[in-house]
């Protein structure tokens, strides 16, 4: 009767998130019909005609929809690369650091970025990239003319990827100090006492007992390839750079909301999370199998 008891207040805190996600994630759904049916805000969604996979069909013709989906995994691919190899190596100099201090000091530093929205972020980078703005003219010192960065689709991508590894990778660090943290200090020491030099001990008992984790952090990763962060581009591109930046939730919002082709951008939204869903099940699937890693 106790343990009935203490459960059924578990219950109770579990209640408000249960109520936000049938409210804002369950209840909604409804709309995917919208990516099978000519879509009329006058007539509902229930009353449209329906086309069937007519959308679907229009979407694999059109080389804008391939454009986007091959710069939402290139752009997303890159991120995920930049964001576990970063923090990992991050993690692993800051770690030798012994002035504990310092290391905090740093470590504060780096995270606070994470809390800045990407409205604020987007402000300082299209500030410092301007035409006139402080890289421009640092550039110009060294004898090159300036340069629109955010209007150039060669460069747009990697300051997109850059700008997202410089504002995360001292949070996402955050789960290789914990990993450090758990290494047995005693297998320092044997390697200090057996002559092993500091470098030798980062390579044969710091990296391999990391490892795992960055496995782990990988694998877990290629749910979101798809996910390019809508919040950052849409912040950060422009017309001149939809070739290469524009992904698919910037161009769903285009689509979609601007252009009030509802039910094309409701069949590219609903491949996308289709797609996504697989992705995050296979996964989990091989974090289960390589890193012994599972939520159930």
């Amino acid at each position: 009767m106790r343990n009935n008891t203490v459960y059924k207040h578990y219950y109770l805190m579990l209640l408000p998130g249960l109520v936000w996600l049938f409210f804002y994630n369950l209840l909604p759904m409804y709309g995917i019909l919208m990516a099978f049916k000519d879509f009329n805000p006058g007539l509902g969604i229930m009353k449209s005609p329906w086309v069937g996979l007519e959308h679907f069909q229009y979407m694999f013709e059109l080389d804008d929809s391939r454009q986007i989906f091959k710069n939402t995994i290139l752009i997303a691919f890159m991120k995920m690369l930049g964001n576990l190899i970063v923090p990992l190596f991050f993690a692993l100099m800051l770690n030798e650091v012994k002035n504990r201090l310092f290391t905090r000091s740093v470590q504060t530093i780096v995270y606070l970025p994470h809390f800045l929205s990407w409205v604020i972020v987007a402000g300082i980078m299209l500030d410092l990239f301007s035409f006139s703005g402080p890289v421009n003219q640092l550039l110009s010192v060294f004898g090159f003319e300036p340069t629109l960065f955010f209007a150039s689709p060669e460069i747009f991508p990697s300051l997109v990827v850059g700008s997202d590894i410089w504002k995360e990778f001292g949070f996402a660090a955050i789960i290789y100090f914990a990993a450090l943290t758990s290494i047995n200090p005693e297998m320092y020491e044997a390697a200090a006492i057996d002559g092993a030099s500091q470098f030798k001990r980062l390579i044969h008992i710091t990296l391999p007992s990391i490892i795992p984790v960055a496995v782990l952090l990988a694998t877990l990763s290629m749910g979101n390839i798809l996910n390019a962060g809508f919040d950052q581009i849409f912040n950060l591109y422009n017309p001149a750079v939809y070739s290469t930046g524009d992904i698919i939730d910037t161009w769903v919002y285009r689509v979609g909301l601007i252009n009030m082709q509802y039910g094309l951008a409701t069949a590219v939204g609903l491949l996308k999370s289709v797609v996504g869903f697989i992705l995050i099940a296979v996964s989990y699937g091989l974090a289960y199998r390589f890193a012994n890693y599972r939520i159930f």
